[in-house]
């Protein structure tokens, strides 16, 4: 498995951002094709109580490197990518991992 890890920056408005991408984005990420896992949640902290430098994170899992490139450039993938610039004020970083489970 292959996943696509989005991480958040902190929001200049973290309600708007929460409202945003519960009602908005996941709508749209669900429609990417052949999308195998979708998590997604708040950062918390560090483990020694921190504050960390992302607000959220996405975790989006595929089975493999050209499943990843062909759903993320379908219509819906792109349309989810592109969704990110209405509401990421705290900026986005993104990376690819091999997932294991």
């Amino acid at each position: 498995m292959i996943k696509l890890v989005v991480l958040y920056g902190q929001p200049t408005d973290p309600a708007a951002f929460d409202t945003y991408y519960a009602e908005t984005h996941v709508p749209l990420v669900a429609k990417i094709p052949d999308l195998q896992r979708f998590a997604y949640g708040k950062a918390l902290g560090t483990p020694t109580g921190g504050q960390t430098p992302y607000y959220f994170m996405a975790e989006l899992w595929f089975e493999n490197m050209q499943q990843l490139q062909a759903s993320m450039g379908s219509e819906a993938g792109q349309a989810a990518a592109h969704d990110s610039a209405a509401f990421a004020t705290g900026g986005v970083t993104m990376f690819i991992a091999h997932a294991q489970q």
